[in-house]
């Protein structure tokens, strides 16, 4: 179904057809109209779905038909992290090009003064990361009690982060009259309560895809035995002629620096993303990745949220995640705007649980393939061993943590773009 169906103002129309898009995805057929009747609205739908264009565009519509009467901001979106905060304000502009809206975007790793400016005037959409917009508005430099839609976007990964006091907290200085929507990538019961505190009455919408595996992504997965073997295969993989862009998930930061700094070292262009890398550092590099100047990312799950690459043909999870949902947001940044992608898990003996977990979320089994001469000496049906200690994924781990020091370390730093000990500013 065509947008114009939706209803939507002939400029924001008009900038989605300029924008290349003629048919809205499920979660906007179903969540705009909502919207743009004043509804609570709790949203589930996969990452890659359109599920940020599904609360903008009818939020542009609603600003377009009224004039701000006040200060603002209007509209408070909250999201999670830097880069989704970024992408939302990028879908922002291209959608209300044609419109006088003044959006503003506070995050973490920003000059304050620059944000103070910004602040300064009157705004009509806010969109921030939960720590710094709570710190700004205890400054007194933001006021929300003339919002009049608030917009939770990936509330299970707030949820995961441990954002839920401080979304209590952003709420409860608003009017708590505002109209609330809580978009989520899944859809559990932890999420079901949080909307049950901040929604009233909220219309559910679940989309479910022909397939939670992602129909345009191959997966596939291979059992290593050790950390050798792992590293036989992943070199296989990266040497793969069709690969075009690839990303590699790591369970760690420090996994992260030092695969990127041997791929960098074996003249593959490389570079690693995580939350200790400055802003600048982390906005330079996916701008680079976005410029086919990189061609293997090495990334944790929080760093690449809301990375939007449509030459990214591999996935690799060289660990895999703890949480079976993150398998989804991971694979899903191949395989987008209709083209093939290949996902591929280097799964050790302690990832088996991991393994099984994200299997029945995806309700699906995952092909187990071998390469040619690098067969694993274990077979899949052999128990895993049993892990010791608590809790954290313990993934196979690259190197040995104990004075590991980079072959040419200041070109490392350099390329890293984060000074020692420099703290990720959420």
């Amino acid at each position: 179904m065509s947008f114009q169906t939706l209803g939507l103002e002939p400029a924001i129309v008009k900038a989605i057809t300029e924008a290349g898009y003629t048919e809205a995805t499920p979660i906007q057929l179903k969540a705009i109209p909502e919207v743009m009747l004043g509804k609570h609205v709790l949203a589930s739908a996969q990452t890659g779905t359109g599920k940020t264009a599904a609360f903008v565009l009818p939020i542009l519509n609603q600003l377009a038909k009224e004039k701000n009467p006040g200060r603002g901001p209007r509209v408070l979106i909250v999201s999670p992290t830097r880069e989704l905060a970024n992408q939302i304000t990028d879908s922002i502009k291209k959608y209300a090009r044609y419109l006088q809206i003044n959006s503003v975007t506070v995050t973490g790793g920003m000059s304050y003064n620059l944000q103070n400016k910004l602040l300064s005037k009157p705004l009509d959409i806010l969109i921030a990361t939960p720590g710094r917009l709570l710190d700004l508005f205890q400054q007194g430099k933001i006021k929300l009690k003339d919002t009049q839609v608030m917009v939770l976007d990936e509330a299970d990964r707030m949820l995961d982060m441990g954002f839920i006091p401080d979304i209590r907290k952003i709420y409860n200085a608003t009017s708590k009259q505002q109209q609330m929507l809580m978009f989520s990538a899944t859809f559990d019961d932890s999420i079901a309560k949080i909307a049950h505190e901040f929604l009233k009455e909220p219309i559910t919408i679940a989309i479910k895809p022909e397939t939670k595996g992602h129909i345009n992504i191959q997966q596939s997965l291979y059992f290593v035995d050790n950390q050798i073997h792992k590293q036989k295969l992943l070199n296989h993989f990266i040497a793969d002629a069709e690969m075009d862009q690839a990303i590699i998930f790591t369970s760690t930061k420090r996994n992260a620096d030092v695969l990127a700094d041997q791929l960098y070292h074996s003249d593959i262009k490389t570079a690693a993303l995580h939350g200790d890398m400055s802003q600048g550092a982390r906005t330079k590099t996916i701008n680079r990745f976005k410029r086919n100047e990189i061609k293997v990312l090495v990334a944790t799950d929080l760093a690449s949220r809301g990375i939007d690459v449509k030459n990214i043909t591999h996935v690799i999870n060289y660990d895999l995640p703890r949480f079976a949902e993150d398998y989804i947001h991971r694979i899903g940044r191949t395989g987008r705007a209709n083209k093939k992608g290949l996902a591929v898990s280097l799964v050790s003996p302690t990832d088996r649980e991991f393994l099984r977990k994200i299997e029945r979320f995806t309700d699906l089994r995952i092909e187990i393939k071998t390469v040619p001469g690098l067969e694993p000496t274990k077979m899949a049906s052999e128990p895993a061993a049993k892990r010791k200690g608590r809790g954290e994924n313990r993934g196979s781990k690259p190197f040995n943590k104990s004075g590991k020091t980079f072959k040419n370390q200041t070109n490392a730093k350099k390329r890293m773009g984060r000074k020692a000990g420099q703290p990720f500013a959420a």
